[in-house]
């Protein structure tokens, strides 16, 4: 499954308000952050009647354990579009589900980034998302290394951070700023 590289951003939403707003913006695949397990099914039910693409941060659902056995609930009860995830396990069930699959790298040191490399290898996801995505050197390294095309997450706080992204060659960036949205809400990569 392939996110449109039209869309530019990937408004990431960190509350049940935000989930809201971005049922009346444009965005058509949404990333759903911090949410409770009683409250998961609705908001994805609520996304997909409004055209929406939800992808669901796995690691981030309170009152689900990160593992095997609920990427498989996330994947075929839920139904997001797709999930993002720091665990294998959970990529790799993704995968199998044939959900949009999204690892999240994140950039702490040499050590943690030839580990993730070895990770990607392995699990071979759709995209990767890079943590934090503000360093544009590491965004073009790490695209060019996997050949996995990336998005850039983390810290992303103005339109420049945004445009030097998409300068070091990722695909989309992900951002739980408001502002962000709508000032490219209906813009379309031009890549």
């Amino acid at each position: 499954m392939a996110l449109p590289m039209s869309q530019l951003i990937l408004p990431a939403a960190r509350k049940i308000k935000d989930v809201e707003k971005l049922m009346e913006m444009s965005y058509e695949y949404i990333v759903i952050l911090d949410i409770h397990l009683s409250q998961l099914k609705p908001i994805v039910d609520l996304a997909k009647s409004r055209g929406k693409k939800p992808l669901l941060h796995a690691d981030l659902i309170e009152g689900l354990k990160n593992d095997d056995y609920a990427a498989e609930y996330l994947c075929q009860i839920i139904q997001p579009a797709g999930l993002l995830s720091t665990r294998t396990g959970v990529i790799a069930k993704t995968k199998q589900n044939g959900l949009l699959a999204v690892q999240r790298m994140f950039l702490l040191d040499t050590g943690a980034l030839d580990k993730s490399y070895a990770m990607m290898e392995r699990t071979r996801p759709d995209y990767i998302e890079v943590l934090p995505g503000v360093i544009p050197h590491m965004i073009a390294e790490v695209r060019d290394r996997t050949g996995i095309p990336v998005f850039a997450g983390g810290l992303i706080r103005t339109a420049d951070d945004v445009e030097r992204a998409f300068g070091a060659g990722a695909s989309a960036v992900t951002t739980s700023n408001k502002e962000l949205w709508r000032h490219y809400e209906g813009k379309e990569a031009k890549r």
